[in-house]
């Protein structure tokens, strides 16, 4: 997890993000796999990296890094709605069974910023009167 560079800009934006399927039922364990395959190729498609990826049997834990002219709003829409769609695509005879319409997701989610300093030591840069 180390800064990354594009053209014009030094970054290190790392997002934690959990959701839930539709109605919180326990449907991801037996469609693990291509779930996963499926984070992999929109990351991948998008160029997040994923750091972490942790998939429950009813929610996900998806801790990734990105440029910052990715809104983190943008890229959970993103992953979500990619992966639903291929997850009904692939897996529509055994989500038909616990899900209806084309819901996939729950549209609320968290999620969480991380770097590699402490908001402590931010804290103490701001404080600091030399660094202005």
């Amino acid at each position: 997890m180390g800064e990354k560079r594009s053209n014009h800009t030094v970054y290190n934006v790392n997002y934690h993000f959990v959701w839930c399927p539709k109605y919180r039922h326990s449907i991801l364990e037996p469609i693990e796999n291509s779930l996963e395959a499926s984070f992999s190729d929109v990351c991948d498609e998008y160029g997040y990296e994923i750091l972490s990826l942790h998939i429950s049997p009813d929610h996900v834990h998806l801790f990734l890094s990105a440029h910052p002219k990715h809104a983190p709003s943008e890229i959970v829409r993103t992953v979500k709605s990619v992966t639903a769609r291929k997850m009904w695509e692939q897996h529509e005879s055994f989500l038909e069974k616990y899900l209806w319409g084309s819901g996939f997701w729950e549209r609320s989610y968290y999620i969480g910023t991380a770097g590699t300093v402490s908001t402590e030591t931010i804290e103490r840069y701001i404080e600091r009167t030399e660094h202005v």
